[in-house]
């Protein structure tokens, strides 16, 4: 499994279709560290979030037949928004399965696609409503395209650390939300592979890490009952025997968790400092850098911000 390669065969497919999206220095950021601190906005890719990258190079890989045939995905979130516009711009066919109880708003962004819905009545993500998709994928002989576990997905998302390392030649840190390891898999993976000096930092929630206890005990954990958290875009663990574990394992060099509080507070931060609205897995990383700013005091640090897509009804709350 050569992911240094998927992700540079992915750089050549999806660049006409995603954003170059801008590693912004943050004065406030840095005046708060001592570090020098660059935040790399894929809140503002297509969609609102990195998905948009992963998902497409996913099915843009796929041969004329397989698209002609139909892909199928599950989620509630930014996942789902991700393969609807791949569908979209590739014209494949297939279906993004969504629990009934999904937020409105996240359903009315997927149909602007004009993709086709499948409503699930049950609420458990993992345990139901993956399953209820992959059955239908069998079925009606349907590509998968999962969230994290697959190279194609981790090459997209790797396609972030090649705009990073043409923005910012010296990058000591890279602070990266960890939900299933997609994204920090393959930003590790390439940055690891030009520069081995810099540090990959791993933040989850506390009320979901469930990647740092699995790699912490050496074994497959999952937290059930699930709690919930601000950081929904990275809630709920990730998959056993996932190709993200191993990759976390060889290449994440440390871990921080954040609490529901410091997730809120540096979703307010982002507001009143630099007027950007972030979402709650983003703000994970954020809090991370201040939590954890003795640390980085003097290094060239990058936080990746990885989406925007948080409902209206949340930040009000917040604010």
């Amino acid at each position: 499994m050569d992911i240094l390669n998927e992700i540079l065969e992915a750089e050549k497919r999806i660049r006409p279709y995603i954003l170059k999206t801008p590693l912004f220095p943050s004065l406030h950021l840095s005046k708060m560290t001592g570090a020098n601190v660059f935040l790399k906005l894929e809140s503002e890719q297509y969609t609102g979030s990195f998905k948009a990258r992963g998902s497409l190079n996913k099915i843009l890989s796929l041969t004329e037949e397989e698209r002609a045939n139909g892909v199928i995905t599950a989620s509630t979130g930014n996942h789902g928004l991700g393969v609807a516009r791949a569908m979209s711009i590739t014209h494949t066919n297939g279906l993004i399965c969504l629990p009934r109880s999904a937020s409105p708003v996240k359903v009315d962004a997927i149909r602007e696609y004009n993709v086709p819905i499948e409503f699930f009545d049950g609420s458990a993500i993992d345990s139901e409503l993956i399953p209820f998709a992959k059955g239908i994928a069998k079925e009606k002989n349907l590509t998968w395209i999962a969230p994290y576990n697959d190279p194609q997905i981790i090459g997209g998302q790797g396609t972030i650390a090649i705009e990073m390392f043409d923005q910012l030649d010296n990058i000591d840190y890279v602070l990266v939300t960890i939900g299933g390891g997609g994204l920090i898999s393959g930003i590790a993976t390439y940055l690891k592979a030009k520069n081995p000096h810099t540090k990959i930092i791993g933040c989850l929630p506390e009320n979901s890490p469930e990647m740092y206890l699995s790699i912490k005990e050496n074994k497959f954990i999952v937290i059930d009952p699930p709690k919930e958290s601000l950081s929904d875009g990275s809630a709920g663990g990730f998959e056993e025997g996932s190709i993200t574990y191993e990759l976390c394992k060889e290449l994440v060099h440390n871990y921080i968790l954040i609490s529901e509080e410091e997730i809120k507070e540096a979703i307010k931060l982002m507001v009143d400092h630099h007027h950007k609205i972030v979402e709650g897995a983003a703000g994970v990383a954020i809090a991370s850098l201040i939590k954890n700013k003795d640390m980085f005091v003097g290094k060239n640090v990058a936080v990746v911000v990885c989406g925007a897509n948080i409902p209206t009804e949340k930040l009000k709350q917040i604010i």
